[in-house]
This record gives C-alpha cells, sequence and structure tokens, in this order.
C-alpha cells in the first residue's frame, strides 16, 4: 500500500483523479488489521480530512498501549509539519472537547476538598453529558476517561499546537550553533556600511547564519556599525531580530519592546524612528511564523492603530506570516481597508499579506477584489505585491487555478502577466506538471518583457523540485541564453530545486555563471551555488573550500560590481544557514510540500524588486537533526550509531584570520632611511670584526680549524641526522595513527545530534531502551 501511495503522490497529475485514489486508498487502509497509521495521516492530511485526524488520534490514546500512544504522538509531529494552521486548529477544537474539562476533574481530584467541588461538580457533569454528543467518536461518559489518557491528550494539543517542535528545534539550534563570526566580521569590513545596499547586505548575511540561534552577538559587539543604518536599512536590520530568534516564543515581545510602537500614541509612538517600528512588527511576525497565537492580535491592533505608512508596512508583513493560511477573514478586511487608501508604500506589503493569510484557500471574493483593485490603481508596487497574493491564494490548487492563470496571462499589463506565471509556480508546486513546464517554457522565450521571462524561467524551480536531477538539463541551453534575465532566471531555477542536494550538474552550469558579464547575473548564481551547497563540506564535495574562498575573494574585491558583492554576502549567510545546522527544504520527510519552505522561497524571489523581502527566505530553512522524544514528551540520553567516517558529515572548517600588522611593520622599516643607514654601519662593524680576528699562525702551531673541527662535524651532523630520521618517523607514524584513528569507520551521536539528510540511511538505534517508533527516511533523495 505504501508503494500505490508513493505512485498516487509522485505520479498522477490531475488533482481530482488522485483525490479519487487517495479516497481509495484510505478506505483499503482502515480495513487492514493493523492499519499504516502514517499512510493514513498522509492522505488525511492531503484530503483535508481534519475529523478523521481526530478520530485516528482519539482511536489511538483509547488503545492504551505504550506503542499505540508513541504512534500518536509522531502522527501529532507529522500533522503539525505537514498542515496548514487553519487544518490544525480545527483539529485541536475536536480533541479540545474532552481536555478541559478532564483538567479541571483533574484538579478537584488532587485537592480532595468537599466545600467546593460539591457546588462545581453537578454542573461539571451536566456539561460533560451535553458536550458529549459532539465529540469525536467519544464513549458515553467522559468521566470513564482515565488519568493517562487525559495526559495524551494534553501532550497531543501541546504537539499540534506547534509549541514542542519549536522549542525543541529552538534548543537544538541554540545548543549546535557553528556560525562563523570570522566570515562576518570580514564580509562587514570589506562593504562600507554607509552605502545602504551594503549595509542591508550585511544584516541579511547575519539574519541568515544566525537564523533561528537567538545569537544576536554580532549586533550587540557593531553598535556603531548598526548606526549607520537609516531609513529602509533600518527597517531590514530591526526584522533581523525576528529572523535571528525565530521560534523563541517566551522572549519574543520582551526582545522587541523597545522597537514596537508605543499603544498610547497611535501609530507614531514613542521616540523610536517609524523604520524601526515598522520593522519591529516585521520581525514579530517572523518569531511566531506559521504559527499565529497571541502575535497576530498583538500586530493587528499595532496594525490598526497605526498612521504612518512604513509601520502599516511591516505590520502588513507580520501578520502576513504570523496569520499564514489561516483563512482569517476578520485580518483580511482590514489589510483590504488599508489596501483602498491607494497608498504604494503600504499597497504592495498588503497586497502580500492578504494572499499569505488566505493562502491556498482558493478564496473567490478575495481574488475579485484584488483583480478589480489590481487594474483600477495607477501604483505599478501595489500590482506587483496584488499579483503576488493571488498567487498564494492559489497555492497547490493545480487545475482550479487555471482559469485565473488564462487570465493574468492574458492581460497587457505585464505585471499581472508575471502574477500569471508565479501562480503557475505556486499551483503547481512540486507536482512536475508537463502542461505547466510546456507553458513556463513557452512564455520564457515569447513574452516581450524581461521581467516575465525571467520569473517563467525561475518558476521551473518550483515545479520540478521533487525532480530535481532533470533540471539542469532543462535550463542548460536557457543559462546560455543572450538575455541576461533569462540567465538569472536559469540560474535562480537551479538554486530553488537543487537545494541542499550538492548536484554536480547544477554547479556546472553554475560555477561559469560566477564569470558572467552581468551582474545580476552574477548575483544570481553566487545566491544558486549558496542555496545549492547549503551543509556541504570538502568530503561531501571537493568543490566547496574552492567556491568558498572565491566568494570570500569576490566581497573583498574593490572593482567588483554593487549587486554582486551585494548577492555574495547574502550567499555567504545561505551557505551558513541557522548557525551550519540548517538545510533549504521545500519538502517535509514525509514527502508532502513544505508550505512554509515553499512560500518563502517564492516570496524571497521578490528581493529582486524589494530588500526586506529576502528575510522570508528563513522560512525555508529546516533544521537537521534527529530529536528523540519519550512518551512524557521530555529528550532522554540516549546514543545512536551512524555507519560512516565521521569527516563525511562534518562542519565545514572555520576561516583562518591572517593577520596583516607584522608584514606592514617590517615594509615601513625596510622603506626607513634610518635604518638602511643602521644596516650600512652594522656591515662596517662586521668587515673590522673580520679584519682583527686575522691572527698570523706560526708554523710549530697546526691551526685549530685544521683538525678536530672535521671529526666532530661528522659526528654531530650524523647524530643529528639519525635523530631526526627517528624523529620524522615517530612524527610520521603517529600522523597515521591519528589518520587512522579519525578515519575510522563508524560513530556515535547523542540525541539531539546534528544528522544531514543524505546521512539518515545509515543510522542505527542499537539501545534496547529506546527506538524509533517510525523508520527514519528521506523522501527527496
Amino acid at each position: 500500500m505504501e508503494y500505490v501511495l508513493d505512485i498516487c503522490m509522485g505520479i498522477v497529475q490531475e488533482r481530482a483523479f488522485r483525490n479519487e485514489i487517495l479516497k481509495l486508498i484510505l478506505e483499503l487502509l482502515n480495513e487492514i488489521p493493523n492499519p499504516d497509521y502514517f499512510s493514513i495521516a498522509k492522505c488525511v492530511v492531503y484530503l483535508n480530512e481534519h475529523s478523521m485526524a481526530s478520530v485516528i488520534l482519539r482511536q489511538l490514546v483509547e488503545k492504551g498501549d505504550a506503542r499505540s500512544l508513541a504512534v500518536a504522538y509522531q502522527i501529532s509531529f507529522d500533522l503539525y509539519d505537514n498542515s496548514t494552521q487553519e487544518f490544525l486548529q480545527k483539529v485541536r477544537q475536536e480533541i479540545a472537547e474532552l481536555v478541559p474539562e478532564a483538567e479541571v476533574e483533574e484538579k478537584q481530584d488532587t485537592a480532595e476538598g468537599d466545600r467546593e467541588p460539591k457546588e462545581s461538580d453537578p454542573l461539571l457533569e451536566d456539561q460533560s453529558s451535553s458536550s458529549q454528543p459532539r465529540s469525536i467518536g467519544a464513549n458515553d461518559d467522559k468521566s470513564k476517561l482515565s488519568s493517562e489518557s487525559r495526559a495524551a491528550f494534553k501532550n497531543i494539543l501541546e504537539i499540534l499546537d506547534g509549541i514542542k517542535s519549536i522549542q525543541l528545534n529552538l534548543e537544538f539550534l541554540y545548543r549546535s550553533n557553528k556560525a562563523d563570526i570570522a566570515i562576518l566580521n570580514k564580509v562587514r569590513d570589506s562593504l562600507e556600511a554607509r552605502n545602504s545596499i551594503f549595509h542591508t547586505a550585511v544584516t541579511l548575511s547575519n539574519a541568515f547564519m544566525h537564523a533561528g540561534t537567538t545569537h544576536d552577538k554580532f549586533f550587540r559587539d557593531n553598535l556603531e556599525w548598526l548606526g549607520k543604518a537609516v531609513n529602509w536599512s533600518k527597517f531590514t536590520a530591526t526584522a533581523a531580530l525576528g529572523v535571528i530568534h525565530r521560534g523563541n516564543l517566551s522572549q519574543g515581545q520582551k526582545l522587541l519592546q523597545p522597537y514596537l510602537p508605543r499603544e498610547h500614541i497611535a501609530g507614531v509612538g514613542g521616540s523610536g524612528s517609524v523604520y524601526s517600528q515598522g520593522g519591529s512588527l516585521y520581525a514579530f511576525g517572523l518569531i511566531y511564523a506559521n504559527h499565529g497565537g497571541m502575535a497576530v492580535d498583538l500586530i493587528r491592533d499595532h496594525f490598526k492603530k497605526a498612521t504612518e505608512e512604513v509601520v502599516q508596512h511591516g505590520g502588513a508583513l507580520g501578520l502576513g506570516v504570523a496569520g499564514m493560511a489561516t483563512g482569517d477573514e476578520g485580518i483580511y478586511e482590514d489589510l483590504r481597508t488599508v489596501l483602498y487608501s491607494d497608498s504604494a508604500i503600504n499597497g504592495e506589503a498588503v497586497g502580500l499579506a492578504m494572499g499569505l493569510v488566505m493562502l491556498g484557500t482558493g478564496n473567490m471574493r478575495a481574488l475579485e477584489d484584488m483583480i478589480q483593485y489590481a487594474h483600477e490603481t495607477q501604483h505599478e508596487k501595489i500590482v506587483r505585491g496584488l499579483a503576488m497574493g493571488m498567487a498564494l491564494i492559489m497555492y497547490s490548487r493545480q487545475e482550479a487555478a487555471d482559469e485565473l492563470i488564462n487570465g493574468l496571462l492574458g492581460d497587457p499589463d505585464p505585471t499581472l502577466r508575471y502574477g500569471g506565471i508565479m501562480t503557475i509556480a505556486l499551483a503547481y508546486c512540486g507536482s512536475s506538471s508537463n502542461k505547466a513546464v510546456r507553458k513556463l517554457l513557452h512564455v520564457a522565450v515569447s513574452d516581450v518583457n524581461d521581467d516575465v521571462r525571467r520569473i517563467a524561467v525561475l518558476s521551473l524551480g518550483f515545479i520540478l523540485f521533487r525532480k530535481y536531477q532533470s533540471v539542469p538539463r532543462m535550463v542548460e541551453l536557457l543559462s546560455e541564453s543572450y538575455n541576461p534575465h533569462v540567465r538569472y532566471g536559469a540560474a535562480m531555477a537551479l538554486g530553488i530545486s537543487c537545494a541542499g542536494t550538492g548536484l554536480d550538474e547544477a554547479i556546472d552550469l553554475l560555477e561559469p555563471m560566477l564569470k558572467d558579464s552581468t551582474d545580476f547575473v552574477r548575483q544570481g548564481a553566487l545566491i544558486s551555488l549558496a542555496m545549492v551547497l547549503v551543509q556541504q563540506n570538502e568530503a561531501m564535495n571537493p568543490r566547496v573550500s574552492t567556491l568558498r574562498k572565491a566568494m570570500m575573494k569576490m566581497i573583498g574585491d574593490r572593482h567588483e560590481d554593487a549587486m554582486a558583492k551585494f548577492g555574495c554576502a547574502v550567499a555567504l549567510g545561505i551557505i551558513d544557514a541557522g548557525g551550519r545546522n540548517c538545510t533549504i527544504s521545500l519538502q517535509t520527510q514525509t514527502g508532502n510540500l513544505n508550505m512554509p519552505g515553499i512560500v518563502g522561497a517564492a516570496v524571497f524571489t521578490q528581493y529582486w524588486y524589494w530588500f526586506p523581502l529576502t528575510h522570508f527566505l528563513s522560512l525555508s530553512f529546516a533544521p537537521t537533526s534527529v530529536i528523540g522524544v519519550d512518551q512524557k514528551l521530555e529528550v532522554p540520553f540516549f546514543k545512536f550509531h551512524s555507519n560512516t567516517r565521521p569527516s563525511l558529515f562534518d562542519y565545514p572548517p572555520e576561516q583562518q584570520v591572517k593577520t596583516e600588522e607584522a608584514p606592514e611593520k617590517v615594509k615601513t622599516a625596510v622603506l626607513s632611511t634610518t635604518a638602511q643607514a643602521k644596516r650600512r654601519a652594522q656591515r662596517r662593524e662586521k668587515l673590522q670584526r673580520r679584519e682583527s680576528m686575522d691572527i698570523d699562525q706560526t708554523p710549530t702551531t697546526p691551526k685549530v680549524s685544521d683538525q678536530m673541527p672535521d671529526r666532530m662535524e661528522t659526528d654531530d651532523t650524523t647524530t643529528k641526522a639519525e635523530d631526526d630520521t627517528k624523529e620524522g618517523e615517530k612524527e610520521s607514524g603517529e600522523g597515521q595513527r591519528k589518520k587512522a584513528e579519525r578515519e575510522r569507520v563508524g560513530y556515535e551521536l547523542e540525541n539531539m545530534s546534528r544528522v544531514l539528510p543524505a546521512q539518515l540511511k545509515y543510522l542505527t538505534f542499537p539501545d534496547p531502551r529506546y527506538e524509533p517508533v517510525k523508520r527514519v527516511r528521506i523522501t527527496y533523495m
């Protein structure tokens, strides 16, 4: 059945037909005596059957055995990874019908007080009996639930809320951070901070390098440099805190409190810059990305009160990221109200945010509003934001988006045609649809607008990332096009589709582009190479070190163009993403589409027009770790085995810091006239000493130098030579022994360790006390 499911998900391209097959597979899986619950959960997510997900979890908990409970927890983690916020909210509501009341009963049992419980007990019983018919396949009486079942449901709610996954990933990234600060310092020193494009480049590099680690030391150590940020550079720098502290839910508000708009003054607030205030709302959204919670209410409140366009811009982006795929009509209405003020600055962000909130819903009313306003407004920025928003609404809708696609591609406005191409990319993402690929290739060679042609080639990466080996062959000729926009699109298509794979064919095409005559093509090639080579070391791919050196050389080259240097700085951040513990992933380990990852990569491509959107790439960073939890959802200490050489998947070596002060002092001394005079004086003294030491030897007195020294020198030299050979043999022996020890195949790893996707197939779990409830496998390799 697993094979049939893989065929259905990977080969069947028509959505309606696939859904029919999945429903049939689901029926067959449920009829099996010992069903594969993980395959059932995969079908349930794809078919959006939230009630069935609740029933499965309820059944597993009611079984009561340890294995079933572990499977229920693992399915809950999978549901959180693969589902939208709207789906998870519905599942939580159905499971929560049991838990709050059960918690009250538990408190009463432990208290054992006769006074208060006597009054409240009957009320609780009435509530439970009246609400029972609404619960999901529940027993007749909720009081029959054991304390173990109640604890299990409470844990499941915590997992479905995402709190547990976020905490575990945050802990792993904080502990394992191996970001090389020397690289950041080199980038900072090489780029002039007063130039806003360079200041933004260093900010982005730092944000990506420390994404999710909570290490903001670089900002704290470089306050003078940070103070040079003005206007939108300040907005981007403040938003970078959201990338660095992503998932830090407990401290997020406290960290951003100094920058957030003050509530008592509508919109403008405190003495801080409006750019810092707008950036802080954007950062707050990034901390709570795809999680929502209290952040949505707080950002929404600030957004509604704001009168400054910059604050509204940041608030809209924050709302979109935090409220992603919630389908919340209230947020949508608030955004639409601001959109109708017809301001170019906030309009672009609002259009994008409307799409993020309604992500994948296919809401026709929202689409009609957006198309109508896109035709009415005169601002290109607003049209672009709305075009991107419409594409996001049709995320993963496939054939359902065809009508909108045809309408947008036939529009005379190139910005709306651009939106039509993005709609193809997002509606058919990961589907490898031949129809979508044909349409993109046709537009790539026929459209009269360079922007549209560029995005058409780039979008191939989104359609084909599940069959990434075919992308280099497809874009090979396009990468040699006379049109630089097409070449750039080809480079980015390779970066998006082959991200984290280290594919040699992709590198073969991207490497020559580093010497392209057009600056933005070099920029795209650098960013794409970083995406392909993320987490690769020299043992996995020997070309990594030379490409890293080329990047470091390019960033320090005074004659290099600003755009290429910007790309280089961003690339150095991406290649060491998340403290060298994250990869870029557009699908989850179960093989489902990674919704935040795809959306993040799609919005990231809009950095071409607007640098602050570069931060969205952090949504596609996935921590590469193995984290095992027990039935109390605690992280136990145990070890597992990796059947590889330790060097194969090790961290890349840190940057060597060269001190150039000593040579400079030597050079100044050589050029000094006094030093030359001293040397001449020394020479004279030596000559005088030699002359005074020449003594006439008498015939009877033999010269001292004629006898002993010869024999002594030979003795010395032979003994020295013997000693040297012995030492050399000893050193070489030790070196060989060390090398043999280092390269021994197989080594132990602790729970919550860095494990790369390519390493998963080499793992074994010899500890009899702990074994994974689900077979560890990677789906995209």
